[in-house]
């Protein structure tokens, strides 16, 4: 992980007494550090309650031991225990992440537990003066030995055997007994690719749990326990979508669709292997593949720049992309409440990974405008009557429940004014992805004409991404609520299990990838007859449907003024 800025305390420490006069005045005092002195041979259980302590110097006394309780201070960014008569250390140590300088010199240690690998931001580890055995000793004094040392300890660490605790299902409503619903479940899943799992971002985390060979066991038995009937899929190498997701998700009747990023293409064969991307894999049984989509952000922000530099310079400069396949709904899913439709059922199933910088949130949201816009297009170019076309949208989209992204589509749309475009110059193309389109009224906002609803709410899933410096939810499972419900959920990992087994982030030898997998089972309505249906939820005159026509990369849709300049979409 990069190294935050570390200022060790000032070893010329002075301190000062405050006066009666200043306290009866009211004054306040602030310290973070403490230092205890006098041949002390025992330490008062009153000192840990001081949780608020960075700092502790209890070096140059006579103490045997440290206590378990030492871990109660969980801000210690310093801690000198030096010159003591300490034989061991308790393993308890091991929890204090926020360590940055432990000094053990001049003690009695013959050994260190190896709970002290998991110490991962420790710049400085004092040892000398101690009768370690000589392997210790020999790591340490390499160059660079400290962390060596740290990261030999934390691969020889052992792990309990216990099995993850099982995520509970959350039962939200009952099955419509009334009418014929199709009932399916869409899984959503980062599944960290091998070339980002490193031990510089993820540096509580074994290398051999990092491993990929060891990581991609854990992935597919996440997602093959799942069973879910449409998964969406973010982070997937190249060459492992071939080797192993296609190929074992066949033998399961599963068929697939993969894009890596726009990068691709401008690499050579073999870093291609590497290059990451989406995929969305179906049922054959339940699903049929009607046409599959490639949106890629940075052509998509080209043809709309309108001369905008930031367009340009930010948004066209990331290789993020979009996945999108049209499906069939196979009738036999419709198997409960009456006879199934006899019209053919649609459904556009998009999958999509947003730019990852907490910086670039006017990306992320323009990004998510983009890939509304042409998730619009597909769906228009793909029926005589849209409307019947329900969407169902998974992504990893980097952005927290209260970003502009989720509002945006949440609520159908966002002012030109909000805080995440950071009062960049992006209105003259940002009317290129709207409802109103570029020659329409605007009304100082951008929207978009599909209904949709997360299939979580803030509530059920208090994180999708578990890092130790990160902790949020970024991943989404979203739909058409004029045309789905939501049945139930997978519900989060049992937060008492990760601190029992002081889990401080993902990847974890029990948890493959740093996110959380979604799991929702939706259920779909039949539509109503033609032409009382609306647009996902936006009533037009039946008029107003009529003409859609294509002309040298320009589509544009007669009825709700909607234009967009596009490049043509990668459609098989």
């Amino acid at each position: 992980m990069p190294k935050e800025k570390y200022d060790p305390p000032d070893p010329r420490r002075c301190y000062t007494i405050m006066s009666a006069e200043e306290a009866a005045s009211g004054k306040k005092s602030y310290w973070a550090e403490l230092e205890i002195s006098g041949r002390v041979r025992s330490l008062s259980s009153s000192l840990w309650t001081l949780s608020h302590l960075t700092a502790l110097h209890i070096n140059d006394n006579n103490l045997s031991r440290i206590p378990p309780d030492i871990a109660k201070l969980p801000h210690l960014a310093y801690l000198n225990l030096s010159s003591n008569k300490l034989r061991s250390l308790p393993v308890e140590l091991g929890n204090m992440v926020s360590l940055r300088e432990l000094l053990l010199n001049n003690n009695l240690l013959r050994v260190l537990p190896y709970e002290l690998g998991r110490l991962f931001q420790l710049q400085t580890l004092g040892l000398k003066g101690n009768p370690l055995s000589p392997d210790i000793l020999n790591l340490y004094q390499e160059p660079d030995g400290t962390r060596k040392l740290l990261n030999y300890m934390l691969d020889n660490l052992a792990v309990h055997p216990e099995q993850l605790p099982q995520r509970p299902w959350i039962a939200l409503k009952e099955r419509d007994q009334t009418t014929p619903t199709a009932v399916f479940t869409v899984m959503c899943y980062n599944v960290l690719c091998d070339k980002y799992a490193t031990r510089q971002l993820y540096a509580y985390c074994p290398s051999w749990a990092l491993n990929w060979e060891y990581r991609k066991k854990g992935i597919m038995e996440e997602i093959t326990s799942c069973d879910a009937d449409i998964i969406s899929l973010q982070e997937v190498e190249t060459e492992q979508y071939y080797a192993m997701f296609l190929d074992t998700l066949k033998q399961r009747g599963y068929d697939g669709y993969f894009c890596p990023k726009s990068r691709a293409k401008l690499v050579s064969e073999q870093e291609r292997k590497h290059v990451d991307g989406c995929a969305v894999f179906f049922k054959t049984d339940k699903f049929t593949l009607v046409q599959k989509h490639t949106v890629e952000f940075n052509q998509v922000a080209l043809a709309n720049s309108e001369g905008s530099e930031v367009m340009l310079n930010r948004v066209m400069t990331k290789d993020n992309i979009g996945v999108a396949v049209l499906l069939e709904v196979n009738k036999d899913l419709f198997s409960e409440g009456g006879k199934p439709p006899q019209e053919r059922q649609l459904i556009l199933v998009a999958n999509a990974h947003m730019h990852w910088d907490p910086e670039y949130s006017d990306v992320k949201l323009v990004q998510t405008m983009m890939f509304l816009s042409e998730l619009k297009s597909i769906a228009e170019r793909a029926s005589g009557d849209p409307s019947s076309i329900p969407i169902v949208l998974c992504a990893d989209l980097n952005s927290l429940p209260d970003s502009g992204v989720v509002e945006y589509l949440s609520n159908g749309g966002v002012a030109e004014t909000h805080k995440d475009f950071k009062e960049l110059r992006y209105s003259d193309c940002l009317t290129n992805f709207s409802c109103n389109g570029k020659n329409g009224a605007s009304d100082g906002s951008v929207t978009h004409s599909f209904q949709l609803k997360s299939a979580y709410d803030g509530s059920q899933m208090p994180y999708t991404n578990y890092t130790y410096d990160f902790k949020g939810v970024i991943d989404y499972i979203f739909f058409s609520r004029t045309h789905m419900s939501v049945l139930g959920l997978l519900g989060p990992l049992d937060s008492q299990w990760l601190s029992d087994n002081s889990v401080t982030g993902c990847p974890h030898p029990h948890v493959p990838s740093d996110h959380f997998s979604l799991l929702a089972q939706l259920e779909l309505h039949r539509p109503p007859p033609h032409p009382l249906n609306p647009l996902n939820g936006l009533h037009l005159p039946a008029h107003r449907r009529e003409v859609l026509f294509e002309l040298g990369g320009l589509s544009r849709c007669h009825g709700d003024g909607f234009t967009t300049k596009r490049p043509p979409l990668a459609a098989t």
